[in-house]
């Protein structure tokens, strides 16, 4: 599978600023392990739409993926106890 490009929204950029350091540089890996893998052992497809989720400890991260443009777009970071909420 070759390298894919990892993008990630504004507002995810965002969320990443409020998550404590001790969390944030493996969250920050993770993302860019999406790279080389896109689909890694543990991610999930959301249901309702073409995004999966990955989970960092007690982070999720919510992305999609295009496989013709091979990029990853990275929608939402958080704390599982939020993520999913509105």
């Amino acid at each position: 599978m070759g390298k894919y490009e990892v993008l990630i929204r504004k507002s995810a950029g965002d969320e990443l600023g409020a998550i404590p350091e001790r969390d944030l540089r493996r969250i920050v890996e993770r993302i860019r392990s999406l790279a080389e893998e896109p689909r890694p052992h543990g991610c999930e497809k959301l249901s309702a739409q073409e995004r999966y989720r990955i989970r960092q400890g007690d982070y999720r991260i919510v992305y999609s993926i295009d496989d013709d443009a091979k990029t990853i777009e990275v929608f939402k970071i958080g704390h599982r106890s939020e993520i999913y909420k509105k």
